[in-house]
């Protein structure tokens, strides 16, 4: 369901101020003889009465995975007087070539020259905003640091200023054993799709070929990379944040994996900036859920005519950050509606903002430190598993359970309950003095919202590598015993803790699956003293919240025709054989299967994760991603299979990747890649 578009309750735009025309397919030559294809959206007078550009630069295939969505956003741009441009990638989709990782210096040399391409147009009047989603986001930050001339602003949404400390590889430098192999194993299926025979002809099959030989599964070269070194600083705006002098828009959602990255960039760019952080997951704010949405769209248009078309939209006179205070709920998987409240800050972080702190006095969060006390964290595995998924993308399923199921496998600390509210906005930080009884540990901690009745509902999380807590990049192993202090930075959050409910904070050295276990099974002391203490980033109403102006209604252009295949459908278990002691989260989606009589495409997936470990034995977790793919039309059929596994010792990593595909029920291609890298510090 991630590139499908949502049933919502969004107003569908037919007529706009300028009348669109689409043309289909367009090479952008590159420099190097490379071609991108690329689709654009014009208003038909263009070449009349030229118009500025949006461009959206991204590996996701323009002609069939991502044109359903494409097709509600692109033209509604259009149609307000722009020229909406939609990028295949080197080596993705019709373009030529092959993408050998995420976020090289090759995709945005060719980012610049496809900026360069557009100021040639005979359609373009100057200034070239980008916008983008995840990758698309990451580039558009990347490309912004790169200072083309052409490009005037940004929107990124749901991306990060640091490719280590927020992205789907590594966190608190643990290893994201949730998402490093099921990404890896995504762009290794994604990027095995043949190129369409209708745009490059007969040279498909050969093109294919090639495509499917020298791409590499990218999870091995993230694998090399365990520490924050200068793999991961290329691509991180956060290195230098005064490269990127344009204005930037900053949007994200709570249930997102990678809203941290909005008050940082908030803080750390010193040009116009904006945040927009609501309760949404993965997606556009326009569709996405927990809702409320929002005319993300038209919030867009105002941005875009304020910095490309000089218009005075009022939208830079409005507050720095808006940001949507959750409301406590009772624990589920999904909701369709997060209730809140929306708030505003002038500035990040901001001056008046204040620190509550809460000390351990033995199960209970005080207000006062206590004369010192020491408490055992032992390891249990499979604690996490109602952990919901790392980066929702707003499926059933994907969010946290009830902790009450994860509280008992961890050691929890519970305040009394509130007199009157409490509303926190910030990141959440635990200060802990703590000794470990093996060199290599993790510290993970929740904070829940707990309610009269005892559910418990899992607020923010965070997860800390203790041979980093130094640094990053430079880890150090623990002396078995020895005490130390660190600070554990929990995922930003706006939250409202009501009367009568109470603040819990959950103690662990595991979070399977989000963070890969240590080597062996751990036990943590935790002192209980003046060392040792929870922080929450409170906040006080203030008058500029209620100055705001509501949002307007979601609206899009109408979604494309299409016949749907097959229905999607998603599952999501958890079974635990008591014999064996093995815990396995079995998540299974099926995306469904759609043509597309525009073009006649037919295309379809679906993805397995299996995560399994047996208590008491972290050296037995295991995950394996499976993925099906189909793209075809009429006679023209390819399907793929893939099969990506990951295990560990207490030395090594071990990864295979098996890759087959098929022209029509012929086996075209077979390969197996395996490594073993050692296990820095992880």
């Amino acid at each position: 369901m991630v590139f499908n578009v949502r049933e919502s309750n969004r107003s569908i735009k037919t007529k706009f101020p300028r009348e669109v025309k689409e043309i289909e397919h367009v090479w952008i030559p590159l420099s190097d003889g490379t071609r991108l294809s690329a689709r654009i959206w014009l208003p038909v007078d263009a070449e009349q009465q030229a118009v500025p550009a949006i461009l959206e630069y991204l590996p996701y295939r323009k002609n069939d995975f991502t044109a359903l969505r494409d097709s509600i956003r692109h033209p509604y741009f259009a149609g307000h007087g722009y020229a909406s441009i939609r990028v295949d990638m080197r080596g993705c989709g019709d373009s030529d070539g092959i993408l050998y990782d995420e976020y090289l210096k090759q995709e945005q040399d060719d980012g610049l020259e496809v900026l360069s391409w557009i100021e040639k147009q005979p359609w373009f009047t100057g200034g070239v905003g980008m916008i983008g989603k995840s990758w698309g986001g990451f580039n558009g930050l990347q490309m912004a640091a790169r200072r083309h001339p052409a490009l005037k602003t940004i929107i990124t949404l749901c991306s990060t200023d640091d490719r280590y400390a927020d992205d789907v590889h590594y966190k608190g430098g643990a290893l994201l054993a949730s998402d490093m192999l099921w990404w890896g194993s995504t762009m290794l299926a994604y990027n095995a799709r043949p190129a369409d025979p209708a745009v490059v002809g007969d040279a498909w099959r050969k093109s294919w070929l090639e495509r499917l030989e020298k791409t590499p599964p990218f999870v091995e070269e993230w694998m090399r990379h365990q520490r924050r070194d200068e793999y991961w600083k290329h691509g991180s705006v956060c290195e230098n944040y005064d490269d990127i002098d344009i204005p930037v828009y900053a949007v994200g959602g709570w249930a997102d994996g990678y809203t941290n990255a909005i008050p940082r960039l908030l803080e750390g760019l010193k040009g116009p900036r904006k945040g927009l952080i609501g309760p949404w997951a993965h997606e556009y704010p326009e569709v996405a859920v927990p809702g409320p949405q929002i005319g993300f769209l038209q919030e867009c248009v105002r941005w875009w005519d304020h910095w490309l078309k000089g218009v005075d939209t009022g939208i830079m006179e409005e507050p720095m950050l808006r940001a949507w205070v959750q409301d406590s709920v009772p624990p589920k998987t999904d909701y369709a509606i997060r209730p809140g409240h929306w708030v505003a800050e002038n500035e990040w972080p901001p001056k008046t903002q204040e620190q509550k702190a809460y000390y351990l006095n033995k199960q209970q969060l005080s207000d006062k430190p206590v004369a010192e006390q020491e408490i055992t964290v032992s390891s249990v595995q499979h604690h996490g598993l109602y952990s919901g998924v790392f980066c929702p993308f707003g499926q059933p399923g994907d969010l946290p359970a009830d902790q009450r199921i994860e509280n008992g496998l961890s050691v929890v600390f519970t305040s009394d309950p509130v007199n009157e509210a409490i509303e926190i906005l910030g990141s959440p930080e635990f200060t802990v003095e703590v000794a470990s009884d093996q060199p290599n540990a993790l510290l993970t901690v929740r904070l829940n919202d707990v309610a009269p009745d005892g559910s418990s509902t899992r607020v923010t999380w965070g997860v800390l590598n203790l041979t980093h807590r130094n640094s990053h990049e430079h880890p150090e192993h623990l002396e078995p015993g020895k005490k130390y202090t660190v600070t554990l930075c929990m995922n930003a959050i706006g939250h409202n803790l009501p009367a009568g409910h109470c603040w819990q904070l959950a103690v662990s050295p595991t979070y399977w699956p989000h963070a890969w276990p240590s080597p062996e099974p751990v036990t943590l002391t935790v002192f209980a003293n003046e060392k040792t203490y929870l922080t929450l980033p409170t906040r006080q109403p203030k008058e500029i919240d209620q100055e705001l102006q509501p949002f307007e209604h979601p609206e899009t252009a109408a979604v494309m025709e299409r016949v749907i295949l097959r229905e999607a459908n998603r599952t999501r278990e958890i079974r635990h054989n008591t014999i064996t002691d093995v815990w396995t989260l079995d998540d299974f989606s099926d995306e469904g299967a759609r043509m597309l009589p525009s073009n006649g495409i037919e295309y379809g997936s679906t993805n397995r994760n299996v995560y399994s470990v047996t208590e008491e034995d972290p050296q037995s977790a295991k995950v394996q991603c499976d993925w099906t793919l189909t793209v075809g039309r009429g006679e023209w059929q390819t399907s793929l299979k893939s099969t990506s596994i990951m295990t560990a010792d207490d030395k090594q990593f071990y990864v295979s990747n098996e890759l087959i595909a098929y022209e029509g029920e012929t086996e075209v291609f077979n390969k197996t890649w395996k490594i073993a890298v050692p296990r820095d510090f992880v």
